[in-house]
């Protein structure tokens, strides 16, 4: 039987690199597209060490309709996980209008390609942030979505109701949107990891460039939240559970096992962590101290929100399996790897 071709957009960044690697081993063909924006072309070289195969990498930006069109003439694809896109909130309330150039362009092009070229099945990367601050906790698919707090959470919702519509008019086409909590930590190989370009918009990141002196204090914003010890709570998901989660979800459409022509789950743990526990978690697992100090609140943090699985659990067979600590134990190991280069 010939084996099934997976483009991923956004191939080199954090995420998606994670999951090219879970696609080779769970027996797909895929390519890579990324343009390098904020991503390095080690991370597919990474992949290609980790997986012993050659995947085929070609430096595209997905907002460039013309020479991303030639990918889909060059390949024939059976499915797309789009992870193409600019992704730090801050800096999109800064820079509002080039966070919906390159989040919404880029999805319109995915989704106009697929239509010409006969690919039917999509995974798109969606957030947690569509939930804003709910009402309820643990959120489910059903949690209303709330206004978005900054630009790239409305892109995230636009992308999300874009995919619907499109769905809804092409009878054939499928897709599904993963909605992630936190990701964090790395490969255990150490070869692929988050690999953030100057500051760091993610936790885990601050914490082990701290942790390495290449940052000299962790600021933990706000100890003042109601929560059990003040600190806000989120929901921390390994990336390669998350990676993981992709996989299933492109088999599942594949199969034909899909109840809807489109599908939101959660991919999360059902967990709720603060960030003083995971500061604490860190120092424990890699018998470290960290440098840090309580900062005011950072505007637009929401207090807390962890996800419930269960129909992730129950629908796709899958679920979160690597702990905290290991998670925690992998991220210090990638970090050590990188100051190595």
């Amino acid at each position: 039987m010939m084996k099934r071709c997976v483009l991923v957009t956004g191939g080199a960044g954090y995420i998606g690199s994670h999951t090219a690697v879970e696609l080779v081993e769970a027996g797909y063909d895929v390519v890579l597209v990324d343009n390098l924006s904020n991503s390095d072309e080690a991370a597919v070289e990474g992949v290609r060490q980790i997986t012993g195969v050659e995947i085929p990498f070609e430096k595209v930006d997905c907002c460039d309709r013309e020479a991303f069109e030639l990918v889909f003439r060059k390949y024939r694809f059976d499915a797309v996980i789009h992870f193409a896109a600019s992704k730090a909130v801050g800096e999109s309330v800064e820079k509002p209008l080039m966070y919906y150039r390159n989040n919404l362009f880029s999805f319109v092009n995915v989704l106009e390609l697929m239509n010409k070229y006969g690919c039917q099945n999509i995974v798109f990367s969606s957030s947690a942030t569509v939930y804003g601050e709910a009402d309820v906790q643990p959120v489910t698919e059903l949690s209303p979505r709330k206004p978005a707090a900054s630009p790239y959470g409305n892109t995230k919702q636009m992308c999300e109701d874009i995919l619907r519509d499109a769905v809804t008019a092409n009878e054939e086409m499928k897709g599904i949107a993963l909605r992630y909590f936190n990701p964090f930590g790395a490969h255990p190989s150490a070869l692929i990891g988050e690999l953030p370009r100057g500051v760091p918009n993610n936790l885990v990141p601050y914490i082990t460039q701290t942790a390495a002196g290449i940052r000299e204090c962790l600021s933990v914003f706000g100890d003042d939240y109601d929560t059990p010890d003040g600190s806000c709570i989120r929901d921390y998901i390994d990336v390669v559970d998350l990676a993981r989660a992709h996989v299933v979800a492109i088999g599942r459409m594949i199969e034909g096992l899909n109840k809807e022509s489109f599908e939101i789950f959660n991919i999360g743990t059902g967990r709720g962590v603060s960030v003083l526990e995971l500061v604490k978690a860190f120092e424990r697992v890699n018998n470290l101290k960290l440098n840090y100090r309580i900062a005011p609140r950072r505007a637009g943090d929401i207090t807390l929100i962890w996800a419930d699985t269960t129909l992730a659990n129950n629908e796709l067979g899958w679920r979160a399996e690597r702990t905290l600590d290991e998670t925690l134990a992998a991220a210090w190991k990638w970090q050590q790897e990188v100051m190595k280069r």
